[in-house]
């Protein structure tokens, strides 16, 4: 039986038994990877006669090395440990990574982009605001700019969107808290800055109402990226006002969760899962910050690498190909839940 034909760069890499990075950072300059690595990618080149389209790759458009990475607010550990594998996978691959933040605002967001369509980027890798977004602006960009969406999912712009299953976390909380315990009620912000944060509302209600139960809300006011205060000040008016009429609650993020967690020590309120605790709470995100609370906070985690990895390896994918998709691609991983002692 005769080799398989290469299909692309991707292809190539998966059969060279290397990472889709490595295999381009080669492709870009052979000496930047170490002897035996070149070995094996020149063996793997020289028995299936694969020549990458590095004309496109580099010359289309006159496009830089340079890929842009924008996040809404990089104070936020979530983000953080998200852009760290992000730039590291561009610097292996031989691009230069331009880390930009919108501080959670429309107005730094627009000027964001239009220094990045400036600089004729390769590509550019793009958390947007969401709610606070201008639509058109970001429309606009995506069609001058190869871009890849990633976190929040919003009005199906650019090329791709690679995020988490935001239903996948809700159902694995929702299934553990009513299994153990009292279904829980939902802790969420009035007005939330993340389309996800919509999401998961509308997958706790369908949760709950398959289990024939009743949802119950906890809405708190406040807007922005505050989460932390804005979660601790709404926790303490409605535990001042007896709001939780079950003894669990599931909040929309981690975040707003150790905000309730604060109140709750303020207010003397014991959360965990023992007899003598008055309170159960869970969460999603599993938050760089939430195994250190106190109680360590039960979560649903995102598959932090896996959702950067799949991210860039989707720009670069697009990069190899000049763009040429059939239609805008969208890629999901499923949460894992995180058991620790605040349910």
């Amino acid at each position: 039986m005769s080799d398989p034909k290469i299909k692309n760069m991707e292809h190539f890499a998966e059969i060279s038994g290397l990472s889709r990075p490595t295999v381009s950072k080669y492709f870009h300059d052979p000496k930047s990877v170490r002897a035996s690595t070149r070995a094996r990618i020149e063996a793997t080149l020289e028995r299936y006669d694969y020549r990458p389209n590095i004309f496109a790759m580099n010359q289309n458009r006159q496009l830089t090395k340079n890929v842009g990475i924008v996040v809404p607010y990089l104070a936020d550990p979530f983000f953080a440990e998200i852009v760290r594998v992000i730039e590291r996978r561009c610097v292996e691959a031989g691009l230069s990574p331009f880390l930009f933040n919108s501080h959670g605002q429309r107005d730094y967001e627009i000027d964001i982009l239009n220094t990045l369509r400036s600089m004729k980027p390769a590509g550019v890798l793009l958390a947007p605001l969401g709610r606070q977004s201008d639509k058109s602006a970001i429309e606009a960009f995506c069609k001058d700019v190869r871009t890849v969406l990633f976190d929040s999912n919003l009005y199906d712009l650019g090329q791709a969107f690679v995020g988490s299953d935001n239903r996948s976390f809700v159902s694995q909380t929702v299934e553990y808290l009513t299994r153990t315990g009292e279904p829980p009620c939902f802790f969420e912000m009035e007005t939330p800055a993340n389309p996800n944060a919509n999401k998961r509302r509308l997958a706790y209600i369908e949760l709950m109402e398959g289990l024939n139960v009743e949802p119950r809300f906890v809405r708190v006011k406040g807007s922005g990226w505050a989460f932390e205060e804005i979660g601790r000040q709404g926790a303490l008016k409605a535990l001042d006002e007896r709001a939780f009429t079950t003894d669990t609650v599931l909040c929309s993020n981690d975040r707003l969760a150790i905000g309730l967690l604060s109140a709750c020590f303020e207010r003397g309120i014991k959360v965990g899962r023992g007899n003598d605790c008055d309170l159960r709470v869970a969460s999603h995100d599993d938050h760089p910050f939430s195994r250190f609370t106190c109680p360590a906070l039960t979560t649903a985690a995102h598959d932090y690498s896996a959702v950067s990895d799949e991210a860039v390896a989707t720009l670069f994918r697009l990069i190899e190909n000049g763009s040429r998709e059939d239609q805008r691609t969208e890629t999901l991983f499923p949460a894992r839940l995180v058991m620790r002692e605040s349910a």
